[in-house]
C-alpha cells in the first residue's frame, strides 16, 4: 500500500506533464510556407496549409456594393426584376433583366453562356430595340432604348485618383451580340439615380443633367464571357455610377443583348499585384511578373507549392505545363497572395486545301495520299508550341468554298495568309495545284467545353461534383482522371457521358473526403466531329 502510494501521485505528475504542450521537451512540427515540403506531415504543402499558411488574398475591394449580384432579397421570376438584387438601381426606364440560377435566367431566345464567371447572379441588358421585344402591343422599333444599371458607391471616387473598372461582359448568340462599345458613367450625387424617368427613349445619362462618361471599351464574341476594363481618373468626387451602352444609336436589325457580372471597381493601385505575363508560352523568353518594390520580399508558388529559389518579381523559368502560379508579397506590415495565374500552352492548328488528281499522290504524315479526304498530323512550331496540321485533300471535281471549323479556346487557326483565335467569319483566297484561284469562305467557333477549377463538396448542390460540362460538341469522355499532387491517381472513369453528375468526381478517395487542396486532372474528349482531345488543368477542393 505505501508504494502505491507513492507511485500514484508521480505517474498522475507525469500525466499532467504530458497534458501541458508548454512543458515538452520537443517541439511539435509546423508547416514552413515557403519550402516545398509537407513539414507537419498534414497531407498538404506551403499555400494549400490554409490553416498553417494563412495570408490575406490581393484581391481589390470593389467600391461598387454586391458587385455580382449574389446579395438579393427576392428571387427573379421574370424580367426587368433588378430590384431583387440588392443595392442595385434601375438606372434608365428601360428596365435591365436580374438572372439567377434560383429562378429566372434569362429569355427563351436570348440564352446566357453558363456558368456565370462568378457565382450564381448576373444582369442582361438592351441595347436598341425592335418592335415590341419589351412587352404586349404594338410598338416601333427603338434605337435608343438603353437599358443601364446604377449603384451608390460605397464610398466615392476621389477627383485626381486613377481607378480601374474591371468587368466581365457575356454575349448570346452573334446574331443578337454584335460589336459594340460599353460605357460606364459617373454622378456627383446618388440622388440623379435614376435618370430620364417617365422617357424610354432618353437614351444614355449624358443626355441629361448631372453626369459624365468616365470611359468605355470595344466589346465583341458570341456565346461567351469576356473580361475588360476601363481605367478612369475622375476631375470631381463620383458617389454613384451607371452602366451599359453608349451613347451612340447604332443600326438595329435584331433585338441585342448582353450581359454583365463581377463588376470591380477600385484603386488602380489595388490591382498592382496580378501577375502579368511576357514573350510566348511556349518559347523560352516566356516570363510572369509583378511589379517590382524594394520594401517587399517575393515567393512563388506553382499549385500552391513553393518553388523554393524563386523569390524576385520575375519568374523567368515557367515550366511548360498547364498549372497555376501564385506570388505570396510579404511587406513591412502585411502578407498577400495573389490571384492564382492559370497558364496554359496554346495549340496551333493550320488548314491545308490541296488537290490532287487521278493518277498523283500525296506524301502527308509520312503516308502516301490518293484519295480525297481529312487529315491530321502533329507537329512542333519553330516556338515549341505544338502544331496541328488539317490537311483536306480534294480532287477538283471534290472542291467546296465554305470550311466549318472549331477549335478550343487555347488554339489558333491558320487560314490563308492569316491566324485566327476568335469565332466569326473569314475570306481567304486559295491556289488549288490545278492552277485556279478558289475564294474559301470559313466559319470559326470554340467547342463549347467547360471545366471547373474549384469543388466544395459539402451537400449544400453547389459545387459538389467535379464533372465536364458541355454543349452538344462533345460527344464522350473517353477519360476522366483526377491526381494528387504527389501523383496518386485519386479517381478515374472512362466512356462517360458529359454533363452527369451521378457519374464526376465527389471529391472522396478510397470512400474518405479528400484533403483541401489542389488536384490536377486529365481529360480526353470524343468530339462529335471525330477528333478526340487531350486537356489538362487543376481543382482545388474547398471545404
Amino acid at each position: 500500500m505505501k508504494l502505491i502510494s507513492y507511485i500514484l501521485p508521480f505517474l498522475l505528475g507525469k500525466m499532467f506533464l504530458l497534458s501541458d504542450e508548454s512543458s515538452l521537451p520537443f517541439s511539435l512540427p509546423i508547416e514552413i510556407c515557403d519550402n516545398g515540403i509537407d513539414d507537419d506531415n498534414d497531407g498538404l504543402i506551403d499555400l494549400n496549409d490554409l490553416d498553417d499558411c494563412k495570408c490575406e488574398l490581393a484581391i481589390p475591394a470593389s467600391l461598387i456594393p454586391n458587385p455580382s449580384f449574389e446579395e438579393y432579397i427576392c428571387c427573379p421570376q421574370d424580367r426587368s426584376q433588378l430590384y431583387c438584387a440588392e443595392t442595385w438601381i434601375q438606372a434608365s426606364e428601360p428596365t435591365t433583366d436580374y438572372l439567377h440560377t434560383c429562378g429566372w435566367m434569362g429569355w427563351p431566345d436570348l440564352p446566357p453562356p453558363t456558368p456565370f464567371p462568378d457565382g450564381n447572379g448576373c444582369i442582361g441588358f438592351r441595347n436598341g430595340r425592335v418592335g415590341n421585344a419589351g412587352g404586349p402591343g404594338p410598338q416601333e422599333d427603338n434605337l435608343n432604348w438603353k437599358e443601364y444599371a446604377g449603384a451608390c458607391l460605397i464610398s466615392p471616387l476621389r477627383a485626381g485618383t486613377t481607378y480601374r473598372f474591371e468587368f466581365w461582359i457575356g454575349f448570346t448568340q452573334a446574331f443578337n451580340s454584335p460589336a459594340t462599345n460599353i460605357a460606364f458613367f459617373g454622378t456627383t450625387d446618388c440622388a440623379n439615380l435614376p435618370f430620364g424617368v417617365g422617357n424610354n427613349s432618353f437614351g444614355c445619362p449624358t443626355n441629361g443633367p448631372g453626369w459624365v462618361e468616365l470611359g468605355s471599351v470595344h466589346i465583341e464574341g458570341a456565346f461567351q464571357w469576356k473580361l475588360k476594363e476601363i481605367t478612369v481618373t475622375p476631375v470631381e468626387d463620383i458617389y454613384a455610377i451607371a452602366i451599359g451602352p453608349n451613347c451612340t444609336e447604332g443600326q438595329l436589325f435584331t433585338n441585342t443583348y448582353y450581359f454583365f457580372d463581377n463588376l470591380v471597381l477600385a484603386d488602380a493601385k489595388q490591382f498592382d499585384f496580378k501577375i502579368s505575363a511576357a514573350g510566348n508560352p511556349c518559347s523560352n523568353d516566356f516570363s510572369l511578373s509583378l511589379p517590382y518594390a524594394d520594401t517587399l520580399s517575393y515567393q512563388w508558388y506553382k499549385n500552391g507549392i513553393a518553388l523554393v529559389g524563386e523569390t524576385g518579381a520575375t519568374l523567368a523559368q515557367v515550366e511548360e505545363t498547364n498549372a497555376d502560379y501564385q506570388v505570396r508579397v510579404i511587406g513591412p506590415n502585411s502578407c498577400r497572395v495573389t490571384p492564382a495565374y492559370k497558364h496554359k500552352i496554346p495549340f496551333f492548328v493550320t488548314s491545308l486545301d490541296s488537290f490532287v488528281c487521278e493518277d498523283e499522290t500525296v506524301f502527308f504524315n509520312n503516308t502516301t495520299l490518293a484519295e480525297s479526304g481529312d487529315y491530321v498530323d502533329t507537329l512542333q512550331s519553330y516556338n515549341g508550341c505544338d502544331s496541328i496540321v488539317f490537311l483536306r485533300l480534294q480532287k477538283p471535281s471534290d472542291s467546296k468554298d465554305t470550311v466549318f471549323v472549331k477549335i478550343f479556346e487555347e488554339e489558333k487557326y491558320k487560314f490563308g495568309n492569316a491566324t485566327y483565335d476568335k469565332p466569326g467569319e473569314y475570306d481567304a483566297v486559295f491556289t488549288a495545284q490545278n492552277g485556279c484561284d478558289s475564294l474559301v469562305h470559313l466559319f470559326l467557333d470554340f467547342y463549347k467545353v467547360f471545366i471547373p477549377n474549384a469543388l466544395s463538396p459539402n451537400g449544400d448542390g453547389i459545387n459538389d461534383v467535379f464533372t465536364v460540362y458541355t454543349g452538344t460538341d462533345v460527344k464522350e469522355i473517353k477519360s476522366m482522371e483526377i491526381f494528387d499532387r504527389w501523383g496518386d491517381k485519386v479517381f478515374s472513369r472512362y466512356n462517360l457521358p458529359p454533363n452527369d453528375f451521378d457519374k464526376g468526381w465527389d471529391g472522396n478517395y478510397r470512400g474518405k473526403p479528400g484533403s483541401n487542396g489542389v488536384y490536377t486532372w486529365l481529360v480526353t474528349l470524343l468530339l462529335t466531329d471525330g477528333r478526340q482531345h487531350t486537356i489538362a488543368g487543376s481543382v482545388t477542393i474547398l471545404r
